[in-house]
């Protein structure tokens, strides 16, 4: 038996041979290549690092960057873990706020504080004590990396210098506290270990999609995730609809701008991406100055959200203005494009201005409001000389913004239709299925996809609209195609019959605004079809989960996020203010560490000055929905099981 092993062991490195005389480059000798094996071994052995998952920030920077420091709750769990009782609730307050916002907290403290040099020396220690807990999970050089230039050896020695260990140990420990406050540098010491361990505290962020639209910082929550240490996100389908604006597809303009203008969030296009809305503004203006626009109007969602009167109806005629173009640009697109079977959704023909009335899927509608001065009949989905030269000049804004290109450029570096880690399948909203639960077949370009396929055709056609290596045709497909991802039945993003939103605008009879779900969302609480799409992407493990965004959880009516006995878990639980009267909550999200799942539920987050002034952290309840009763290690993730691989092919080489 142990010949024929050898013989198939010596087949087998003759077959790897090339690739062995390669690795043998990076470990040339017996000595390195068994030295990378120990370290490895050693690697695989420790904890599982903390994973975070975030879904739907819609524009809610300030919540969105609090829930990201913190670690959903998970550093103040470790100080409370650290301190217990050993120091005063306000003082673990106070400790957990620096760690947050450190270079705000100092500014406060240090105009209060009458002993700084007692407050620098207790804060260092408690600071450390927190480093060296969440820094347990990484390998010395994992961490050596992370440290910042400045204070990267004094924070190392610090780290793996316990004072408590001898009394030379402690008078060494003791003398680096005190230079580092001799010297004044305590503050820049203090602001790069709280930086230091908001980065070591979770190790990968996954974003479920849908950072624009509705709040006012989708840009300043692009900017934090093009600095973050590491992240990857499914695109949502607002994040489309941004994507398809990027592109020139006028449709997805207008949704975009639309949008905008409904939920009174102008900041993100004029000051983040330096979109000129003065042609829509003036356009308006002479368009529908005689228009009352009564159900444009801004939906005010706080009091900061407020406007005067002129402001007010100044949006209302933006708003009409470009929602009755966003029609039009839809149509333009359904026409051309036969394949996408969206004729149903051509209205604009059959509105009878005398009548006051419309016709639907074959039924007659009563209009709310007739006032359509730019509808040409004949050609109702053609746009007026007026509205192309505003559309031309709009459509310039958004291609030639700089920002905007590279949070996009950003989007598709990290960014795809689905991602699979650690056995837990991420997709922002469905997997198209059938009546009967089985995956439903998709026709794109004449050939049919289902499921993992479909979902990186998808991917693939996004990323084509950004290409130069493809036919004009064939580009200008792709950015037609992302519009149908926004608002198309048979989209993974969308899984709809219809959007109603001419319905919304138009018409009074609320039940032409339904809009009913794909099957997906009948199933989502069938076990038997989850394993089915679980299988289908091939993700193995005996706690293997779907992890979506998108619908939010209305936690009022008694929804639940956890579904299909554990096996499917929704986490948009409403971050944005728009979505809250009807969830009861802000927010959910999870954190997945070595001891189990974790689904964090959040209420409303004040503010950032709150947070700092009053140390208000977001109110915060845990529900444990898995628990291992062993811990997890390195070695039982995707990048264990490649280590493993790599310490398998370092013992051929041996």
């Amino acid at each position: 038996m142990d010949k024929t092993n050898n013989i198939i062991d010596e087949e087998n490195i003759k077959d790897d041979l090339r690739y062995l005389q390669l690795l043998a480059l990076s470990y040339p000798n017996v000595a390195e290549a068994s030295t990378e094996i120990i370290n490895l071994e050693a690697i695989l052995n420790l904890p599982k690092p903390t994973e975070h998952f975030i879904s739907d920030p819609h524009g809610e920077y300030e919540a969105f960057n609090h829930v990201l420091r913190n670690a959903s709750g998970y550093v103040k769990r470790k100080v409370e873990n650290i301190f217990g009782n050993t120091i005063r609730t306000q003082e673990k307050k106070d400790l957990c706020t620096l760690i947050y916002y450190p270079e705000q907290k100092l500014q406060l403290i240090k105009a209060k504080e009458t002993n700084l040099r007692d407050f620098y020396t207790i804060t260092l220690n408690q600071l450390i004590k927190v480093c060296r807990e969440v820094s347990s999970k990484y390998t010395r050089s994992k961490i050596r990396k992370d440290l910042p230039k400045e204070f990267g050896y004094v924070i190392e020695e610090l780290l793996h210098e316990s004072p408590l260990v001898s009394d030379k140990k402690y008078q060494y420990y003791n003398v680096i506290v005190e230079s580092i406050i001799d010297t004044q540098r305590a503050d820049q010491f203090i602001i790069a270990i709280c930086n230091l361990i908001q980065r070591l505290a979770i190790d990968k962020l996954h974003l479920l999609g849908d950072i624009f639209d509705r709040g006012p910082g989708a840009h300043l929550i692009m900017e934090t995730l093009c600095n973050y240490q590491n992240f990857d996100m499914v695109w949502g389908n607002h994040d489309i609809n941004w994507f398809g604006a990027a592109a020139g597809n006028r449709a997805c303009i207008c949704n975009v701008l639309r949008l905008s203008l409904r939920y009174g969030n102008m900041a993100t296009l004029e000051d983040g991406y330096g979109i000129n809305l003065l042609p829509l503004a003036t356009f308006a203006m002479e368009t529908y100055k005689n228009d009352p626009c009564t159900h444009f109007s801004m939906k005010e969602l706080n009091e900061e959200s407020r406007q005067d009167e002129k402001t007010l109806r100044l949006i209302a005629m933006m708003h009409k203005a470009i929602t009755v173009i966003q029609f039009k640009e839809e149509e333009r697109i359904i026409k051309r494009r036969q394949e996408f079977d969206m004729n149903h959704r051509l209205i604009l023909d059959t509105i009878d201005k005398e009548k006051g009335t419309c016709i639907i899927e074959g039924k007659e509608y009563k209009l709310n409001d007739t006032f359509f001065p730019t509808l040409i009949d004949g050609q109702r989905s053609e746009l007026t000389k007026e509205e192309e030269l505003m559309m031309q000049k709009i459509e310039r804004s958004f291609l030639t913004s700089e920002r905007l290109k590279r949070h996009v450029d950003c989007l598709l570096a990290h960014g795809c239709m689905y991602s699979i880690a650690n056995s837990n399948l991420m997709f922002h909203a469905s997997v198209p299925l059938n009546e009967d639960g089985s995956l439903k077949e998709v026709e794109i370009n004449g050939k049919k996809y289902s499921g993992i396929k479909l979902m990186k055709k998808t991917g693939m056609l996004v990323r084509q609209a950004f290409s130069n290596d493809c036919t004009k045709e064939d580009k200008q497909f792709a950015i037609d195609y992302i519009w149908y991802l926004w608002c198309g039945e048979n989209s993974p993003l969308f899984d709809k019959k219809k959007m109603a939103t001419f319905e919304r605008y138009f018409i009074d009879d609320k039940k032409s605004h339904v809009e009913d779900k794909g099957y997906y969302y009948l199933y989502n609480n069938d076990e038997n079809v989850i394993d089915r799409i679980l299988d289908s992407f091939g993700v193995e493990g005996k706690h293997r989960h779907i992890i979506n965004g998108h619908v939010p959880v209305r936690l009022l009516k008694g929804e639940t996020p956890v579904k299909a006995n554990g096996k499917l878990i929704v986490i948009d639980g409403g971050f944005s203010k728009a979505y809250q009267p009807k969830t009861g909550i802000a927010g959910y999200t999870l954190t997945y560490h070595s001891r189990g799942l974790d689904l964090v539920q959040h209420q409303p987050f004040q503010s950032t000055e709150l947070a700092i002034e009053k140390c208000e952290d977001i109110k915060s309840t845990t529900e444990i929905v898995e628990n291992s009763s062993q811990r997890m290690l390195v070695k039982d993730t995707d990048k264990g099981r490649m280590l493993q691989s790599k310490v398998a092919d370092l013992k051929k080489l041996l």
